[in-house]
């Protein structure tokens, strides 16, 4: 069953959720590609869709039929960034003050806010200023829908089972971007999981889905260099049995970079990822006790 909010999200259910869902739920914030037409960015298309997570959904989507709800973003990264505090305003991109105080925030810095200022190779957004009535907006429309409607697949599935697990799934480019993180130019491994050093996670979820992916030959970080940012702050809270983690694949595993197009080993990782959520739901099982 699919479920689509205007502008915000299309969630995929289980056909019979919630009678026998899992108690593992997935998330891909980065993966919409409806770009609004009230966005007047001044990049050009090609270069606003490197900032997709492209793919990604579709990779985890046989979770779906296991059982496992699926909501992904339908608004684009470069409109709002749902992986972001909506505290995480760049004033440098408004024509006047935000009416409430902003904190310090190293992605911000870096142009990566709430909404980007730039591209992760340094490309302007905007060749002019936006309104706070524009980025209210997009909050309203877009950001503060998604993560109502994850935050009620989470509680559900705590509810039903007591404790809950949830990927949030993620893709990163081969190579960091000249502005894309504090790390430029360094060289991803295949995965990278991130739990904020075991803050948003037990970290036996990390350790089982790190060995999972290491005995089938991939490259595997921990919270290196990413550690997870919003979702997994907003929704971790492992002392309550509310367990999240970030997943980020390297896009050179499934597709061109460039041409956005799927690789022929397209479908050898999105049948590892089906395997993956597989062993995680018998994991999980045995962690329900």
């Amino acid at each position: 069953m699919l479920i689509t909010e205007p502008l915000s999200y299309r969630l995929a259910l289980p056909a019979d959720y919630p009678e026998a869902s899992a108690a593992l739920v997935l998330d891909s914030p980065h993966s919409g590609t409806a770009y609004p037409p009230d966005f007047a960015s001044s990049a050009p298309l090609g270069a606003l869709r490197t900032a997709e997570d492209t793919w990604v959904d579709d990779l985890w989507g046989d979770a779906v039929s296991m059982g496992v709800p699926l909501i992904a973003a339908s608004f684009p990264r470069a409109y709002i960034d749902a992986n972001r505090s909506v505290e995480e305003i760049d004033p440098q991109l408004l024509d006047q003050p935000w009416p409430e105080p902003l904190p310090e925030s190293p992605k911000v810095k870096l142009g990566k806010g709430l909404v980007w200022r730039m591209l992760d190779d340094g490309t302007p957004l905007y060749d002019r200023k936006l309104s706070v009535d524009e980025v209210r907006h997009r909050i309203d429309a877009c950001w503060k829908p998604y993560h109502a409607r994850l935050g009620q697949l989470i509680d559900a599935a705590h509810a039903r089972h007591g404790k809950v697990w949830h990927i949030n799934c993620h893709s990163m480019p081969s190579v960091a971007g000249a502005y894309a993180t504090d790390k430029p130019g360094l060289v991803h491994p295949d995965f990278v999981l991130g739990d904020r050093d075991g803050s948003t996670s037990d970290p036996a979820f990390r350790e089982f889905v790190a060995a999972w992916l290491a005995e089938r030959g991939y490259d595997v970080t921990v919270n290196d260099p990413y550690k997870g940012v919003e979702l997994v702050r907003a929704f971790g809270q492992p002392s309550q049995g509310r367990h999240s983690l970030q997943v980020e694949i390297n896009r050179k595993l499934y597709m061109d970079e460039t041409s956005l197009r799927p690789t022929a080993n397209y479908a050898k990782l999105k049948s590892d990822l089906r395997d993956l959520t597989a062993a995680l739901l018998d994991w999980t099982r045995t962690q329900l006790g």
